[in-house]
């Protein structure tokens, strides 16, 4: 029996540059956050909660964050 297919979800890569200096490259973003009136911005609150959820993990606290851009442009 045939499989049904299964949804595809489609990322956008970020390069993120911290205000301490450090930078995280490639860091996934949901496609279905981005575009419309709010362009790429809805990314910086994506990549800001996977800070905290990294952070808790870590025990360290999360860095701010000075810029992001998509990765490759």
């Amino acid at each position: 029996m045939a499989r049904k297919p299964t949804a595809r979800s489609e990322f956008v890569m970020f390069d993120v540059v911290y205000e301490d200096g450090s930078q995280r490259s490639n860091r996934k973003v949901d496609a279905d956050l981005l575009g419309g009136l709010d362009g790429d911005e809805p990314a910086r609150a994506a990549i800001m909660e996977q800070d905290r959820a990294i952070s808790e993990k870590s025990g360290l606290p999360p860095l701010n964050i000075k810029t992001i851009k998509r990765s490759g442009k």
